[in-house]
């Protein structure tokens, strides 16, 4: 597809230049007062400052960070304010889990039959990638979490955790997909197009993605997820971002976004997930997408993930999940966005491109060629698509055919309008 202009800077992907960090700032300003005054308290004012309690704090995120933050062999640092550590792959946050300890990423998988498979080529498609740095062979790119990132967060505990999602209709998340359930799955794959879409408040979040789903949506709800977000909270900027989630209670204790806990192997040292994608799609012009292929390999049966025509982004291990260690029993493609009703009306967080389906092609999100993977490791139009809208006034969706699109459909809205009060 053509490619518009890079997205940093209509989409506010920046970064403080300040050499003292948001932790510094609080840590000594807790100090300070530490070192003024103990506890103080108004008889006006329930609130009491403990200073105590927010060095404890502090001491624990930094703790966090430091068995966050490997190693590297190289760091690069973004245009857009992201710093790029090149992490010998057998460091990477994946092996701190019991079961990988020790271990090394494992060598490719046997691909889907009917996939279309190239050499691999330097697609570069991140903003880290812009300056011709790129990371050494035997190391994965991973985007390094700072104090301030842990800070956004409502807690270190749900840090890089999505909000619980319990069903399509419930939590404030509000979904336009394409879904087919009633058999058993191995894999998904589609084609999807990369947009910048507003999001009202930092708690919200807009995306589009692929999710691969086993159990049911109570507490055993196992999910691989891979795709595109706009997460200020998360990111603490504007911009789509490359990114994978997995969870198997249902996004209560297990997973997490990229590699912010140990579980996804990466294996690829020219993506790094989690950070900003670039070009994106504009209006009425260049539509920039990104295909996304994820499956479950017959022989040794972990979940890869490939990007664009075969590169190997990695695996999430079979023993992480439930459900997912045989089949999955839905696959569903589309956009995701979570509504917290901002000054008691609906949000105006975009969904894709922010615009309805019926505007169609440069104008609407799209999802195209959408496939499955079957029992015999081959890939497979999907068969009997279904399109759903929770709340098509806010957010639709249009699904159709064609002989270059295969199964498609168009997606997304603007939020709150005259429909969607």
């Amino acid at each position: 597809m053509a490619s518009s202009s890079c997205c940093c800077s209509s989409c506010g992907c920046f970064k403080s230049s300040s050499s003292i960090t948001g932790f510094s700032i609080v840590l000594l300003v807790a100090l300070l007062l530490v070192s003024a005054s103990p506890v103080f308290s108004s008889s006006t004012n329930s609130t009491t400052f403990r200073p105590g309690e927010e060095l404890h704090k502090l001491r624990r995120i930094k703790a966090y960070l430091k068995r966050l933050n490997k190693p590297s062999l190289k760091t690069i640092q973004s245009p857009d304010g992201d710093v790029i550590d090149c992490v010998p792959s057998h460091l990477q946050p994946a092996f701190d889990h019991p079961k990988l300890k020790g271990q090394k990423p494992l060598d490719p998988p046997e691909r889907p039959k009917g996939a279309a498979f190239s050499n691999p080529t330097d697609e570069s498609f991140q903003q880290w990638r812009s300056s011709g740095e790129s990371c050494p062979e035997g190391t994965v790119p991973i985007r390094r979490t700072t104090e301030t990132d842990v800070l956004r967060a409502s807690s270190i505990k749900r840090f890089g955790r999505k909000p619980i999602r319990r069903d399509s209709s419930s939590g404030g998340h509000e979904h336009a997909v394409g879904y087919v359930m009633g058999d058993q799955y191995y894999g998904a794959k589609a084609s999807l197009n990369v947009w910048a879409p507003k999001v009202t408040t930092p708690s919200e979040f807009s995306l589009s993605q692929i999710w691969v789903i086993s159990g049911s949506f109570g507490n055993d709800l196992n999910t691989i997820e891979a795709g595109w977000q706009v997460s200020p909270e998360l990111y603490g900027d504007d911009c789509p971002r490359f990114f994978t989630y997995w969870t198997t209670d249902a996004y209560q204790a297990t997973g997490c976004y990229n590699l912010l806990c140990s579980g996804f192997v990466q294996t690829n040292s020219k993506i790094a997930i989690g950070a900003a994608i670039s070009p994106t799609s504009a209006y009425t012009g260049g539509q920039f997408d990104i295909s996304l292929l994820v499956w479950k390999d017959p022989n040794h049966g972990h979940w890869w993930l490939q990007f664009g025509s075969g590169l190997l982004v990695g695996y999430w291990p079979s023993f992480l999940f439930s459900h997912l260690a045989n089949h999955a029993s839905m696959v569903q493609f589309g956009g995701e966005i979570v509504n917290t009703r901002p000054d008691g009306f609906h949000t105006s967080t975009q969904m894709g491109s922010g615009h309805f389906a019926g505007q169609g092609f440069g104008k609407a999100s799209y999802f195209r060629n959408l496939q499955v993977v079957d029992w015999d490791n081959n890939l497979i139009p999907v068969p009997g698509l279904r399109v759903l809208a929770d709340h098509p006034n806010c957010y639709d969706i249009r699904g159709g055919a064609s002989g270059g699109w295969g199964n498609y459909f168009y997606y997304g809205g603007p939020g709150r309008n005259v429909r969607c009060p």
